[in-house]
């Protein structure tokens, strides 16, 4: 839980300084969706990625739209796999994310010592043995849990 805790209060200090920054409407969601889009994706490889339906992909598509954070690209003639890119603002709000957990991260460091900073980090290392490519998944296993093995 203090993992979970501690996450929570990194990603609510971010969007604070995010909004400060020019991102007032970003929300956790859309950072795990433009990493998703990576440079180009339509609303069904968005679902897969992301462990969600396309439907709900085309729908969080439409609103980082709207929000000027992606915007269709050309490349499709089929409508139903319209791709999507990520816009300059979309790519701004990443980078400026990016710079921002840095920085939070210094600040932990300040806070209790390069050294057990170090440590921290190298402990979590040794315990986490979920791949990284899962994260971008995050969003569907807080609504669906953990993937369960078949019991036939």
């Amino acid at each position: 839980m203090l993992l979970l805790l501690g996450f929570r209060g990194l990603v609510d200090e971010l969007h604070r300084r995010l909004a400060d920054q020019g991102h007032p409407e970003a929300r956790p969601l859309h950072g795990f969706l433009l990493q998703a889009i990576g440079t180009r994706t339509t609303a069904a490889e968005l679902g897969r990625t992301l462990g969600i339906s396309k439907q709900a992909a085309g729908k969080h598509l439409e609103q980082l739209e709207r929000l000027g954070y992606a915007c269709a690209a050309p490349g499709s003639v089929d409508a139903r796999q319209k791709p999507f890119a990520i816009t300059s603002r979309g790519r701004d709000c990443l980078d400026r994310s990016a710079v921002i957990f840095a920085e939070l991260r210094d600040e932990w460091a300040t806070q209790v010592g390069p050294e057990a900073m170090s440590s921290f980090e190298e402990t979590l290392h040794s315990l986490v043995t979920i791949d990284r490519g899962r994260l971008l998944g995050t969003p569907a296993w807080f609504v669906a849990g953990p993937a369960r093995p078949d019991r036939t």
